[in-house]
Protein backbone atom coordinates (compact mmCIF):
# COMPACT_ATOMS: atom_id res chain seq x y z
CA UNK A 1 0.00 0.00 0.00
CA UNK A 2 1.32 3.43 -0.98
CA UNK A 3 2.42 5.71 1.85
CA UNK A 4 3.16 9.40 2.11
CA UNK A 5 6.16 10.10 4.33
CA UNK A 6 6.71 13.40 6.13
CA UNK A 7 10.32 13.84 7.26
CA UNK A 8 11.21 16.75 9.51
CA UNK A 9 14.81 17.97 9.49
CA UNK A 10 15.08 16.97 5.85
CA UNK A 11 18.48 18.62 5.32
CA UNK A 12 20.04 17.00 8.38
CA UNK A 13 22.49 14.11 8.31
CA UNK A 14 19.86 11.54 9.29
CA UNK A 15 16.99 13.37 7.62
CA UNK A 16 18.50 13.50 4.15
CA UNK A 17 19.63 9.89 4.44
CA UNK A 18 16.06 8.80 5.25
CA UNK A 19 14.69 10.88 2.36
CA UNK A 20 17.28 9.35 0.04
CA UNK A 21 16.26 5.80 1.03
CA UNK A 22 12.55 6.48 0.80
CA UNK A 23 12.88 8.01 -2.67
CA UNK A 24 14.97 5.02 -3.76
CA UNK A 25 11.98 2.91 -2.69
CA UNK A 26 9.71 5.13 -4.85
CA UNK A 27 7.80 6.67 -1.94
CA UNK A 28 6.33 10.15 -1.96
CA UNK A 29 8.18 12.30 0.57
CA UNK A 30 7.49 15.70 2.06
CA UNK A 31 10.66 17.08 3.63
CA UNK A 32 10.47 19.91 6.15
CA UNK A 33 13.28 22.45 6.34
CA UNK A 34 13.67 25.90 7.85
CA UNK A 35 12.66 28.86 5.64
CA UNK A 36 16.29 30.03 5.60
CA UNK A 37 17.67 26.63 4.49
CA UNK A 38 18.72 25.72 0.97
CA UNK A 39 16.45 23.29 -0.87
CA UNK A 40 19.06 22.15 -3.41
CA UNK A 41 19.86 18.81 -1.79
CA UNK A 42 16.24 17.78 -1.36
CA UNK A 43 15.28 18.95 -4.83
CA UNK A 44 18.08 16.77 -6.22
CA UNK A 45 16.55 13.84 -4.31
CA UNK A 46 13.15 14.66 -5.86
CA UNK A 47 11.46 15.25 -2.52
CA UNK A 48 8.65 17.76 -2.05
CA UNK A 49 10.10 20.58 0.04
CA UNK A 50 8.04 22.29 2.73
CA UNK A 51 9.24 25.26 4.76
CA UNK A 52 8.46 25.70 8.42
CA UNK A 53 9.76 25.84 11.97
CA UNK A 54 8.82 23.10 14.41
CA UNK A 55 8.77 25.72 17.17
CA UNK A 56 5.87 27.48 15.38
CA UNK A 57 2.99 25.06 15.06
CA UNK A 58 1.10 27.22 12.55
CA UNK A 59 3.93 26.78 10.03
CA UNK A 60 3.54 22.99 10.17
CA UNK A 61 -0.12 22.76 9.14
CA UNK A 62 0.61 22.65 5.37
CA UNK A 63 2.55 19.41 5.88
CA UNK A 64 -0.71 17.66 6.69
CA UNK A 65 -2.80 19.13 3.87
CA UNK A 66 -3.90 16.24 1.64
CA UNK A 67 -6.52 18.18 -0.33
CA UNK A 68 -4.67 17.88 -3.65
CA UNK A 69 -3.66 14.24 -3.25
CA UNK A 70 -5.29 10.83 -3.27
CA UNK A 71 -3.87 10.03 0.18
CA UNK A 72 -5.81 9.78 3.43
CA UNK A 73 -4.36 10.38 6.88
CA UNK A 74 -4.03 6.64 7.35
CA UNK A 75 -1.50 6.70 4.51
CA UNK A 76 0.68 9.29 6.26
CA UNK A 77 3.80 8.35 8.23
CA UNK A 78 5.70 11.11 10.03
CA UNK A 79 9.40 10.66 10.82
CA UNK A 80 10.51 13.38 13.21
CA UNK A 81 14.29 13.82 13.00
CA UNK A 82 14.48 17.60 13.46
CA UNK A 83 16.33 18.58 16.60
CA UNK A 84 19.42 20.12 18.09
CA UNK A 85 22.29 17.75 18.92
CA UNK A 86 24.54 19.42 21.45
CA UNK A 87 27.68 18.38 23.30
CA UNK A 88 27.91 21.77 24.93
CA UNK A 89 28.26 21.78 28.69
CA UNK A 90 25.96 24.80 28.95
CA UNK A 91 22.18 24.71 28.84
CA UNK A 92 20.79 26.72 25.97
CA UNK A 93 17.15 27.83 25.55
CA UNK A 94 17.08 26.50 21.98
CA UNK A 95 17.40 22.93 23.25
CA UNK A 96 14.13 23.28 25.12
CA UNK A 97 12.31 25.16 22.35
CA UNK A 98 13.40 22.83 19.53
CA UNK A 99 13.86 19.43 21.14
CA UNK A 100 10.96 19.62 23.57
CA UNK A 101 8.40 22.16 22.38
CA UNK A 102 9.10 21.41 18.72
CA UNK A 103 8.54 17.71 19.31
CA UNK A 104 5.34 18.46 21.21
CA UNK A 105 4.08 20.49 18.24
CA UNK A 106 4.76 17.67 15.78
CA UNK A 107 3.22 15.04 18.07
CA UNK A 108 0.14 17.18 18.76
CA UNK A 109 -0.49 17.60 15.04
CA UNK A 110 -0.02 13.88 14.42
CA UNK A 111 -2.66 13.16 17.06
CA UNK A 112 -4.95 15.91 15.75
CA UNK A 113 -4.84 14.61 12.20
CA UNK A 114 -4.79 10.94 13.24
CA UNK A 115 -1.81 9.99 11.07
CA UNK A 116 -0.96 6.34 10.56
CA UNK A 117 2.31 6.49 12.52
CA UNK A 118 4.83 8.84 14.07
CA UNK A 119 8.44 7.76 14.44
CA UNK A 120 10.23 9.98 16.94
CA UNK A 121 14.02 10.04 16.81
CA UNK A 122 15.16 10.35 20.40
CA UNK A 123 18.66 9.38 21.62
CA UNK A 124 20.35 6.79 23.79
CA UNK A 125 21.16 9.74 26.05
CA UNK A 126 17.49 9.86 27.07
CA UNK A 127 17.96 6.46 28.76
CA UNK A 128 19.49 6.44 32.25
CA UNK A 129 23.07 5.21 32.40
CA UNK A 130 23.75 1.98 34.28
CA UNK A 131 26.77 1.42 36.50
CA UNK A 132 29.99 -0.07 35.19
CA UNK A 133 29.62 -1.94 31.92
CA UNK A 134 26.07 -3.21 32.43
CA UNK A 135 24.21 -3.52 29.13
CA UNK A 136 21.77 -0.65 28.64
CA UNK A 137 18.39 -1.60 27.19
CA UNK A 138 15.12 0.14 26.41
CA UNK A 139 12.98 1.70 29.16
CA UNK A 140 9.23 2.35 29.38
CA UNK A 141 9.43 5.70 31.19
CA UNK A 142 11.70 8.73 30.84
CA UNK A 143 12.81 11.04 33.62
CA UNK A 144 15.07 14.02 32.81
CA UNK A 145 16.32 13.98 36.40
CA UNK A 146 17.92 10.57 35.81
CA UNK A 147 20.11 11.60 32.85
CA UNK A 148 23.13 13.91 32.62
CA UNK A 149 23.39 16.99 30.43
CA UNK A 150 20.98 19.50 28.89
CA UNK A 151 20.74 17.59 25.60
CA UNK A 152 19.92 14.30 27.33
CA UNK A 153 17.31 15.98 29.52
CA UNK A 154 15.62 17.58 26.50
CA UNK A 155 15.40 14.20 24.77
CA UNK A 156 14.05 12.53 27.90
CA UNK A 157 11.33 15.16 28.27
CA UNK A 158 10.30 14.85 24.63
CA UNK A 159 10.33 11.04 24.75
CA UNK A 160 8.04 10.98 27.79
CA UNK A 161 5.66 13.40 26.06
CA UNK A 162 5.39 10.97 23.16
CA UNK A 163 4.63 8.10 25.55
CA UNK A 164 1.97 10.20 27.26
CA UNK A 165 0.28 10.93 23.92
CA UNK A 166 0.33 7.24 23.02
CA UNK A 167 -1.97 6.75 26.01
CA UNK A 168 -4.30 9.25 24.32
CA UNK A 169 -4.33 7.40 21.01
CA UNK A 170 -1.20 8.52 19.16
CA UNK A 171 0.33 5.74 17.06
CA UNK A 172 3.98 6.37 17.77
CA UNK A 173 7.31 4.56 18.02
CA UNK A 174 10.49 5.94 19.59
CA UNK A 175 13.98 5.11 18.33
CA UNK A 176 17.21 5.79 20.20
CA UNK A 177 20.31 6.08 17.97
CA UNK A 178 23.78 6.10 19.53
CA UNK A 179 26.55 8.28 18.04
CA UNK A 180 25.65 8.73 14.37
CA UNK A 181 28.47 8.83 11.81
CA UNK A 182 28.74 8.15 8.10
CA UNK A 183 28.60 9.80 4.67
CA UNK A 184 26.17 12.45 3.39
CA UNK A 185 26.60 14.84 6.32
CA UNK A 186 26.28 18.16 4.51
CA UNK A 187 26.28 20.05 7.80
CA UNK A 188 28.97 19.96 10.42
CA UNK A 189 28.00 17.29 12.91
CA UNK A 190 30.40 16.64 15.74
CA UNK A 191 31.90 13.35 14.56
CA UNK A 192 32.10 14.41 10.92
CA UNK A 193 33.98 17.53 11.97
CA UNK A 194 36.37 15.49 14.09
CA UNK A 195 37.16 13.16 11.20
CA UNK A 196 37.46 16.06 8.75
CA UNK A 197 39.76 18.03 11.05
CA UNK A 198 41.93 14.95 11.59
CA UNK A 199 42.24 14.30 7.85
CA UNK A 200 43.15 17.92 7.20
CA UNK A 201 45.75 17.97 9.97
CA UNK A 202 43.88 20.41 12.22
CA UNK A 203 43.23 17.86 14.95
CA UNK A 204 46.55 17.23 16.65
CA UNK A 205 45.40 16.05 20.08
CA UNK A 206 42.77 13.76 21.52
CA UNK A 207 41.85 12.00 24.74
CA UNK A 208 41.31 8.38 25.64
CA UNK A 209 37.77 7.08 25.89
CA UNK A 210 35.20 4.97 24.11
CA UNK A 211 31.70 5.26 22.70
CA UNK A 212 29.16 3.44 20.54
CA UNK A 213 29.02 4.69 16.97
CA UNK A 214 26.44 3.71 14.35
CA UNK A 215 26.24 4.26 10.61
CA UNK A 216 23.63 6.85 9.62
CA UNK A 217 22.41 4.51 6.88
CA UNK A 218 21.74 1.74 9.39
CA UNK A 219 19.77 4.13 11.59
CA UNK A 220 17.77 5.32 8.58
CA UNK A 221 17.07 1.74 7.53
CA UNK A 222 16.01 0.79 11.06
CA UNK A 223 13.64 3.75 11.20
CA UNK A 224 12.04 2.92 7.88
CA UNK A 225 11.67 -0.72 8.90
CA UNK A 226 10.05 0.36 12.18
CA UNK A 227 7.21 1.89 10.16
CA UNK A 228 6.42 -1.61 8.89
CA UNK A 229 7.24 -3.98 11.76
CA UNK A 230 7.76 -1.84 14.85
CA UNK A 231 5.37 -2.12 17.79
CA UNK A 232 3.21 0.93 18.51
CA UNK A 233 4.30 2.34 21.85
CA UNK A 234 7.63 0.55 21.59
CA UNK A 235 11.12 1.97 21.97
CA UNK A 236 14.12 0.71 19.99
CA UNK A 237 17.81 1.32 20.58
CA UNK A 238 19.60 1.69 17.23
CA UNK A 239 23.21 1.34 18.30
CA UNK A 240 26.25 0.16 16.38
CA UNK A 241 29.65 -0.81 17.73
CA UNK A 242 31.44 0.41 20.83
CA UNK A 243 35.03 1.34 20.05
CA UNK A 244 37.97 2.88 21.86
CA UNK A 245 39.13 6.16 20.34
CA UNK A 246 42.68 4.88 19.95
CA UNK A 247 41.40 2.09 17.68
CA UNK A 248 39.18 4.51 15.75
CA UNK A 249 42.10 6.83 15.05
CA UNK A 250 44.30 3.88 14.11
CA UNK A 251 41.73 3.01 11.45
CA UNK A 252 41.54 6.60 10.22
CA UNK A 253 45.33 6.79 10.07
CA UNK A 254 45.45 3.61 7.99
CA UNK A 255 42.75 4.90 5.63
CA UNK A 256 44.36 8.31 5.18
CA UNK A 257 47.98 7.25 5.00
CA UNK A 258 48.92 9.57 7.86
CA UNK A 259 52.13 8.39 9.49
CA UNK A 260 52.14 10.54 12.63
CA UNK A 261 50.06 9.71 15.66
CA UNK A 262 48.23 12.55 17.35
CA UNK A 263 48.94 13.44 20.95
CA UNK A 264 46.86 11.96 23.75
CA UNK A 265 45.88 14.56 26.33
CA UNK A 266 45.59 13.65 30.00
CA UNK A 267 41.96 13.77 31.12
CA UNK A 268 42.71 16.42 33.76
CA UNK A 269 44.19 18.70 31.09
CA UNK A 270 41.27 18.12 28.71
CA UNK A 271 38.77 19.01 31.42
CA UNK A 272 40.75 22.16 32.24
CA UNK A 273 40.86 23.33 28.62
CA UNK A 274 37.35 22.24 27.57
CA UNK A 275 35.90 25.77 27.93
CA UNK A 276 38.67 27.12 25.67
CA UNK A 277 37.92 24.44 23.08
CA UNK A 278 34.26 25.41 23.06
CA UNK A 279 35.22 29.08 22.61
CA UNK A 280 37.63 28.26 19.76
CA UNK A 281 34.96 26.44 17.77
CA UNK A 282 32.36 29.07 18.60
CA UNK A 283 34.64 31.63 16.93
CA UNK A 284 34.83 29.30 13.91
CA UNK A 285 31.01 29.08 14.04
CA UNK A 286 31.26 25.32 14.31
CA UNK A 287 30.23 22.81 16.97
CA UNK A 288 33.06 22.06 19.42
CA UNK A 289 35.18 18.95 18.94
CA UNK A 290 35.05 18.32 22.66
CA UNK A 291 33.49 19.80 25.77
CA UNK A 292 33.22 18.86 29.42
CA UNK A 293 30.00 17.01 28.54
CA UNK A 294 31.59 15.02 25.71
CA UNK A 295 34.50 14.17 28.00
CA UNK A 296 32.00 12.81 30.49
CA UNK A 297 30.28 10.83 27.73
CA UNK A 298 33.51 9.19 26.57
CA UNK A 299 34.11 7.90 30.08
CA UNK A 300 30.52 6.85 30.75
CA UNK A 301 28.84 3.48 30.19
CA UNK A 302 28.19 3.20 26.45
CA UNK A 303 27.27 -0.47 26.23
CA UNK A 304 23.94 -0.30 24.39
CA UNK A 305 21.98 -3.35 23.31
CA UNK A 306 20.15 -3.31 19.97
CA UNK A 307 18.83 -6.85 20.45
CA UNK A 308 15.19 -5.72 20.49
CA UNK A 309 15.69 -3.92 17.16
CA UNK A 310 17.41 -7.01 15.76
CA UNK A 311 14.39 -9.14 16.57
CA UNK A 312 11.59 -6.73 15.59
CA UNK A 313 13.26 -4.70 12.85
CA UNK A 314 15.80 -7.16 11.44
CA UNK A 315 18.38 -4.57 12.42
CA UNK A 316 22.02 -5.47 11.68
CA UNK A 317 24.49 -2.55 11.77
CA UNK A 318 27.39 -2.75 9.36
CA UNK A 319 31.02 -2.82 10.46
CA UNK A 320 32.69 0.38 11.60
CA UNK A 321 35.45 -0.26 9.05
CA UNK A 322 32.92 0.12 6.24
CA UNK A 323 31.45 3.26 7.78
CA UNK A 324 34.82 4.97 8.16
CA UNK A 325 35.87 4.02 4.65
CA UNK A 326 32.68 5.42 3.12
CA UNK A 327 32.88 8.57 5.25
CA UNK A 328 36.46 9.35 4.22
CA UNK A 329 35.66 8.61 0.60
CA UNK A 330 32.64 10.95 0.73
CA UNK A 331 34.63 13.75 2.37
CA UNK A 332 37.22 13.45 -0.38
CA UNK A 333 34.55 13.66 -3.09
CA UNK A 334 33.05 16.71 -1.39
CA UNK A 335 36.44 18.48 -1.44
CA UNK A 336 36.31 18.82 2.33
CA UNK A 337 39.78 17.32 2.52
CA UNK A 338 42.76 19.30 1.21
CA UNK A 339 43.05 18.91 -2.56
CA UNK A 340 46.71 17.92 -2.43
CA UNK A 341 45.73 14.89 -0.37
CA UNK A 342 42.87 13.63 -2.52
CA UNK A 343 44.84 11.46 -4.94
CA UNK A 344 46.75 9.82 -2.11
CA UNK A 345 43.52 9.11 -0.24
CA UNK A 346 41.89 7.48 -3.24
CA UNK A 347 44.97 5.37 -3.96
CA UNK A 348 45.09 4.27 -0.32
CA UNK A 349 41.39 3.55 -0.01
CA UNK A 350 40.91 1.32 -3.04
CA UNK A 351 43.39 -1.42 -2.13
CA UNK A 352 42.38 -1.33 1.55
CA UNK A 353 38.74 -1.75 0.61
CA UNK A 354 39.57 -4.65 -1.68
CA UNK A 355 41.57 -6.36 1.04
CA UNK A 356 38.57 -6.19 3.36
CA UNK A 357 36.63 -8.32 0.92
CA UNK A 358 34.00 -5.66 0.23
Amino acid sequence: MSKLFIVTGGNGHLGNTIVRMLKNQNHDVRALILPTDSNKLLISLKADVYYGDIRKIETLEPLFDLSHTSYTMQDVVVIHTAGIVSISAKKHPILESVNVQGTKNIADLCLKYDVSKLIYVSSVHAIPELEGSQMITEVSHFNPDLVVGAYAKSKAKASQYILDLIEKGLNAIIVHPSGIIGPNDYGHAHMTMMIEDYLNGFLTSRINGAYDFVDVRDVASGIIQSTASGTIGGCYILSGHRIDLDILFDQLRALSGRKRKIHVLPMWFAKLTAPLAELFYKIRKLPPIYSSYSLYTLKSNSFFSHEKARIDLNYHPRSLDETLYDTVKWLVKQNRVKRLRILRFINQLKPMRKNKGS
